[in-house]
């Protein structure tokens, strides 16, 4: 059975009684951009009349705004324009299927040997590296995972490393003080791999399970950035030589494309090993995640799911598919 037949039997009432948290988290967390892919393709099929050039046009525009990306758009267009071809697609509800399946299939496709993991060292210290541009959550994403974390029993330290943005080692400290642990910091402007080196010591010889480090986000300067990027994931491994375990990528989902070109730049800059998608909830714009997997090949590792504490979860991609077509499943499973 195929990837898009198993999410709808998922509303043919097989799974509902099965329905678990994260399901919920899910399905209310991805309504707005739910929303949005079902009006977008309404709006496309209100005017319908026959699967012809002006079509694949509207089509390709319709899934660009819908911000699953360029290269899927075009993709979705002209594998549909095959299929149109050897099954002679004609109906409304055979070519808005057909859509939604080859959108479905793709993404389980491009995902085959992804790995959404999060790594742990298997004895001592366990180190991951924050990136990203101010302002998309990094430091929150640090503070709620500190608390996931703490209240798994294990012990946990922060490492301020952005010492250059007013107010941002203040920001983390607090974070510490909620959650109730440990923040390493440094004088203002000190030099940030000076920093995560009294961590990683004051970490070691104090036996922590877990070091999360807080790094600047100047991309404007990617040069300055790379260097510092660079400096610190160097005085890590230079420590410990199998860390960092994850250099985690936190991105703002309610910027749409411009996260797509972040993650471009960053991939650059770094090795980044996965992506946070932070505020999905109140984004329009979680077709965005088809467009990290399909065109970065990076996996989406951790999502902002809500405000509250615990609603920074592990991305689960079956959860996040229901979520987004849940209105168009449901459709064409009544059509």
């Amino acid at each position: 059975m195929g990837f898009f037949d198993k999410l709808k039997r998922a509303f043919s009432g097989e799974k509902k009684e099965q329905q678990n948290e994260d399901s919920e988290k899910y399905n209310k967390g991805l309504e707005k951009s739910r929303k949005t892919f079902s009006d977008k393709l309404n709006e496309l099929f209100a005017n319908f009349r026959t699967v012809d050039e002006d079509f694949f046009d509207d089509l390709e525009e319709t899934l660009i705004e819908a911000d699953v990306g360029f290269d899927t758009a075009v993709r979705i267009s002209d594998e549909l324009k095959q299929e149109v071809k050897l099954k002679n697609v004609k109906s409304k509800s055979e070519v808005s299927q057909t859509i939604i399946e080859k959108l479905v299939n793709l993404y389980e496709i491009e995902g085959q040997n992804e790995d959404k993991e999060l790594h742990f060292s298997e004895k001592g210290l366990t180190v991951f590296l924050f990136v990203g541009v101010n302002g998309v959550g990094k430091t929150t994403t640090i503070g709620k995972l500190a608390h996931r974390y703490r209240q798994e029993g294990k012990k946990v330290m922060l490492a301020a490393g952005d010492t250059f943005r007013a107010g941002a080692t203040e920001q983390l400290v607090e974070w510490g003080r909620r959650v109730d642990v440990t923040v390493v910091r440094g004088p203002e402007k000190s030099d940030p791999a000076s920093v995560v080196f009294d961590a990683i010591k004051k970490a070691r010889d104090d036996n922590y399970d877990i070091l999360l480090v807080d790094t600047a986000g100047r991309l404007q300067n990617k040069v300055n950035l790379m260097n510092e990027l660079a400096k610190i994931s160097r005085i890590i491994t230079r420590e410990i030589p199998d860390a960092p375990q994850e250099i985690l990528l936190t991105l703002d989902a309610t910027t749409g494309q411009n996260a797509l070109t972040q993650a471009k730049q960053f991939r650059d800059v770094t090795h980044v090993t996965g992506i946070v998608l932070t505020k999905l909830d109140g984004t329009a714009r979680g077709g965005i995640v088809l467009a990290i997997r399909n065109e970065l090949h990076l996996p989406v590792k951790l999502v902002g799911l809500g405000e509250q504490m615990d609603d920074l979860r592990d991305f689960k991609p079956e959860e996040f598919v229901l979520g987004l077509f849940k209105g168009l499943l449901d459709e064409n499973s009544e059509s």
